[in-house]
């Protein structure tokens, strides 16, 4: 079994608010642990951001996140999520246009 670490991001700025966004989905034959999750307001104003996970069903690992202007959020702080094959990543900011993410991530294949 063969480990990679990457970095998925995923650029915001030309999204709708209220909306979800797939940051990242398992790949075939693949089982992800998520080791980091930053999320950065890009706008001028707060914005409020729900993360979720889609592992047949769809549940929030956190809701209604406040991000104040031009900040960041670590929302891993030293947990990890382990993700298998068609298991997504999904990301809802309140504001369009507002947030850029990045996913570190070590895949198992």
């Amino acid at each position: 079994m063969a480990n990679t670490f990457k970095n998925k991001v995923f650029n915001g700025s030309n999204t709708t608010a209220n909306s979800d966004m797939t940051v990242y989905t398992v790949p075939s034959s693949t089982t992800t642990v998520v080791i980091g999750l930053t999320l950065s307001n890009t706008s001028s104003s707060q914005i409020t951001v729900d993360i979720k996970l889609n592992a047949g069903q769809v549940v929030h690992l956190a809701k209604d996140i406040p991000i104040p202007a031009a900040s960041s959020f670590e929302y891993m702080g030293g947990n990890k999520i382990v993700m298998e094959t068609g298991h997504s990543l999904i990301l809802q900011s309140d504001t369009a246009n507002s947030l850029d993410t990045v996913a570190s991530i070590m895949e198992i294949t």
